[in-house]
């Protein structure tokens, strides 16, 4: 069953190239401080500004790097029918253990159209999927009643990365999901209020940099030890806040260049931090003593 700690994990540049030295240290970090599973080409991996050749080569370095030690996702939707179809084969032929699908932007599909989108996509495939609700870079939400008819009639549907910020939402999933589905938050700052509505664990940006104390997080929850889960929550607040100043992965790259572990290369149309924020990111980060 998909749960725990996911890191959804930056795609680290160097000369704009993809830097595999640093790769390899940042997957290194997360095996050594018990992240459960990595997501490549995420949002956080600047998954849009990635060739579909660089996204081949990453996560085939990844894999072999991984061993299968923990499981392996990568970002393979896209607003094109077609082209998700085809990266979410790949990635079962590379050995991914679960395709991450965005619900289409820009096209802005209704409900029928966000079900059958879906239903093609796990069709044409046989990947374990986990749809990914994100309204805030979409421009469009799938509904509690679509997420659990595409849940229950497909049995390939095995979660959902919620990053709507709904908690109404997200529990009428857990209320009436099958059994084996998982709820996984997408956003940092309710990562307990998420887990304490019956989500399984995160797929987190903040991992990145703290990843033993998201693991502890959710290893916390789910031993019932509430007060432990709660302190962390609360420790790692400021954190959470900071590391979406700008827009993500900004703020993150910043942070994982501050602790000198990747060089300070973000591809357009994003672009480095202002400097007012950058002060502001590098308080926060002191005062964390990660810096």
């Amino acid at each position: 069953m998909l749960k725990g700690s996911y890191v959804a994990l930056v795609t680290p540049f160097k000369n704009n190239e993809i830097d595999y030295n640093a790769l390899e240290n940042l997957i290194d970090f997360h095996l050594e401080n018990n992240t459960d599973g990595i997501l490549f080409c995420g949002t956080t991996g600047e998954s849009p500004a990635l060739a579909s050749d660089e996204k081949e080569q990453l996560v085939r370095f990844g894999i072999k790097k991984i061993n299968k030690k923990i499981p392996v996702m990568m970002g393979t939707g896209t607003n094109n029918l077609h082209h998700t179809v085809s990266a979410t084969i790949k990635a079962r032929e590379w050995g991914v253990d679960y395709a991450l699908v965005i619900t289409p932007y820009y096209n802005k599909p209704t409900q029928n159209g966000l079900y059958h989108f879906f239903k093609e996509v796990v069709l044409n495939t046989d990947i374990p999927i986990v749809i990914y609700n994100v309204p805030g870079r979409t421009g469009v939400n799938i509904h509690s009643e679509t997420t659990l008819k595409l849940a229950h009639e497909f049995e390939n549907i095995v979660g959902i990365k919620e990053a709507s910020g709904n908690l109404v939402q997200l529990s009428e999933i857990v209320k009436d999901a099958p059994e084996g589905f998982s709820v996984m938050s997408g956003e940092d700052a309710l990562n307990l209020p998420i887990l304490s509505c019956g989500g399984k664990g995160a797929i987190s940006v903040t991992a990145n940099i703290v990843p033993q104390k998201v693991h502890q997080l959710i290893s916390y929850f789910f031993k019932n030890n509430f007060s432990k889960a709660l302190s962390l929550h609360q420790e790692l607040l400021e954190l959470n806040n900071v590391l979406f100043i700008e827009t993500n992965p900004i703020p993150v790259k910043e942070a994982l260049h501050m602790m000198e572990k990747i060089e300070r290369e973000i591809r357009l149309p994003l672009y480095y931090l202002l400097e007012k924020n950058r002060e502001i990111l590098k308080k926060v980060l002191n005062k964390y003593e990660l810096i």
